[in-house]
């Protein structure tokens, strides 16, 4: 079916085309009985995919990223497609609009994205509203971010707010700053605000009940040496994991003429490099902390290696735009012939 309707939606503005496609769908879930439908036909239940990382049990390892879902009002029906779990966000204690349209670029010669979207959400009240609607057992993270117009040193103020608005009503918090389409957000990736930004979120988690896992999101274009203080800053910090890569500002032996637009790029030509950052990380630190890897994973081959590269859990998101909702299936397959 996604093949037949995917040479139309690939004539529509991608923007237009992602909540074209998202309406109809949450419409069609709505209908009494086609939820069961569409969870026969896409999710694989076997015991052999369920895992436990970061203290969570997964019913498999396949997520849908950060970025799809940024209002938290597809989870419900999207948990109908077979995946693991699903990212909401990024979230952002205001609503903003992001950056001016247009803002996302198909690069199909390239089977790539390049996106400038700007954390465009309605903000922590309206995320809040749309979780509270819960109707599935599905594993759900919390993606959190800074507003546009928060300068970087109040920046730790954002992600309090995030973080303790959004607690009641996700598993886990992802901790977005390595986007690159909100300006001097990556300057937070740095040692110091880094270090203090994981430990003031950890120093909260820590007073809560029952804490819950905080991830770090990172830049794909980091180098070794900042790797190698990413790696330092989680120990140190003692959160749960990372979550390898975002999107990259790298243009490097793209063919589109969208190759120029200013963005974040994922797809293909971040497969590549997303599976090395992965490695590096778990050959560096020993294991010493989980990864969900996220960048390229465009077919099974792509799945596999990231988990082999040292991926506990994995993310689609450009990969799941151009191969359709049966590459979830296809991946679980993969994982299950493999006996990863």
């Amino acid at each position: 079916m996604y093949a037949l309707l995917k040479p139309l939606l690939f004539r529509m503005n991608p923007e237009k085309a992602h909540h074209f496609t998202t309406s109809i769908f949450v419409f069609l879930s709505s209908i009494p009985g086609v939820s069961a439908i569409f969870k026969s036909v896409f999710r694989i239940q076997n015991p052999k995919l369920e895992r436990t990382v970061f203290g969570i049990r997964f019913s498999n390892p396949v997520g849908l990223a950060a970025g799809f879902d940024k209002q938290a009002d597809l989870y419900n029906a999207f948990s109908n497609l077979g995946f693991g779990f699903i990212e909401v966000g990024t979230i952002t204690p205001k609503a903003q609009d992001g950056n001016p349209k247009p803002r996302m670029f198909r690069l199909v010669e390239d089977e790539a994205l390049i996106n400038r979207m700007g954390f465009n959400n309605q903000g922590l009240e309206k995320a809040i509203a749309n979780l509270k609607k819960r109707n599935t057992d599905i594993v759900i993270g919390g993606n959190i971010g800074k507003n546009k117009i928060t300068p970087n040193e109040k920046a730790t103020d954002d992600y309090i707010a995030c973080f303790e608005a959004l607690f009641p009503y996700v598993d886990y918090f992802v901790v977005n700053v390595s986007s690159p389409n909100t300006p001097n957000l990556r300057e937070l990736q740095d040692k110091e605000p880094l270090t203090l930004l994981l430990n003031t979120l950890q120093e909260c988690n820590n007073k809560k009940p029952s804490p819950k896992p905080i991830l770090l999101k990172i830049a794909p274009d980091l180098s070794e040496s900042q790797l190698d203080e990413i790696i330092d800053i989680v120990k140190d910090s003692n959160i749960a994991g990372v979550v390898a890569s975002n999107t990259t500002i790298d243009r490097k032996g793209l063919k589109s003429v969208h190759q120029n637009e200013t963005g974040g790029l994922s797809g293909k030509p971040l497969t590549q490099k997303s599976t090395e950052i992965i490695r590096y990380l778990h050959t560096k630190s020993n294991g010493a902390f989980p990864i969900i890897g996220v960048g390229g994973i465009m077919n099974e081959r792509d799945a596999i290696e990231k988990l082999e590269a040292g991926a506990s859990l994995i993310q689609l998101y450009t990969g799941f735009i151009y191969g359709g909702p049966s590459l979830v299936k296809k991946i679980n397959k993969a994982i299950l012939h493999k006996g990863l």
